[in-house]
């Protein structure tokens, strides 16, 4: 049976990388499995979305609809979004027949520190709008199957590995 691990959190919070280390070892044993990430899938859409609150919904509701297309033909899905909307998860929840959501928890100091795309530091100088967490809410999960703190501590592999065992990890 065929199953979409949904890995959600801020941006920065490290769903690409440990999302990349599950589909490496999902791939070990069975070629049937795909990764998808928030920011290649809107580019692989056409970029025909933009970054607000009515735009993210639609885009995390495209993302939602394709898991649950994939998983239906028997593969395998990890996604990487931030999944924002509580909705979307309550919708994911309820159409695709084996669902795990992880939430990578991150404080936002660490957050700040990572910053690869320049949306807090942008958001800082006002050059970046509409940032999760900052100009729009995040609607933190309410009860994921998984809840990682990946505030550096463990190693994106050893995040991958207890996401496989359905295992949390709070950092000290």
């Amino acid at each position: 049976m065929a199953i979409t691990y949904w890995i959600t959190g801020y941006s920065g919070a490290g769903k690409t990388t440990v999302g990349r280390e599950l589909y490496k070892i999902l791939k070990r044993g069975h070629d049937a499995c795909v990764l998808l990430d928030g920011d290649a899938m809107r580019t692989m859409f056409g970029n025909d979305l933009g970054y607000s609150r009515e735009d993210r919904y639609k885009s995390a509701m495209r993302f939602s609809r394709l898991c649950e297309f994939l998983t239906s033909q028997g593969i395998d899905v990890v996604c990487c979004t931030v999944s924002m909307f509580d909705e979307v998860r309550t919708w994911n929840r309820t159409h695709i027949r084996d669902y795990t959501e992880v939430y990578l928890k991150v404080p936002e100091d660490v957050l700040r520190k990572r910053d690869q795309k320049g949306l807090y530091s942008g958001h800082t100088q006002g050059t970046a709008t509409n940032v999760v967490g900052l100009d729009l809410q995040l609607e933190e999960p309410k009860s994921p199957d998984i809840v990682i703190q990946n505030d550096g501590s463990i190693s994106a592999i050893s995040a991958a590995e207890m996401i496989l065992k359905g295992e949390n990890y709070y950092a000290g």
